[in-house]
């Protein structure tokens, strides 16, 4: 089932349904600004997390760190390189993969700590 309004849009184009989470201006018509700051503030919690598990294990806290902080650089990447279309959905799925990839490793380091 196609997912739009009733009736065709302005100039003959099916409308957008404005619920749907891909239909939001944050992921149409935004510069990336925000998803790199709102990145960059991720990454350094993230960042903080993994370092304060140096006690624990140092060289996946390392591992993991450094891992974060190459996430938050495609984000930059992508910004600067990447047409528009696809460039804030793709930015989205690199902010996503930021605390994710924290949590798994925070787990992975827990499970390793005697």
């Amino acid at each position: 089932m196609a997912q739009q309004d009733r009736g065709p849009g302005p100039r003959g184009e099916p409308r957008r349904d404005p619920t749907l989470v891909r239909n939001q201006p944050a992921l149409r018509s935004s510069t990336g600004r925000v998803w790199l700051i709102v990145g960059a503030i991720m990454a350094a919690i993230c960042f903080v997390v993994l370092l304060l598990q140096l006690r624990n294990s140092v060289p996946l806290a390392v591992l993991g760190a450094i891992v974060a902080a190459v996430l938050y650089g495609a984000m930059v990447l992508v910004r600067l390189f990447l047409p528009q279309p696809p460039r804030l959905v793709v930015m989205a799925c690199f902010f996503a993969a930021i605390p994710v990839w924290t949590i798994v490793w925070l787990v992975l380091i827990i499970a390793r700590s005697p």
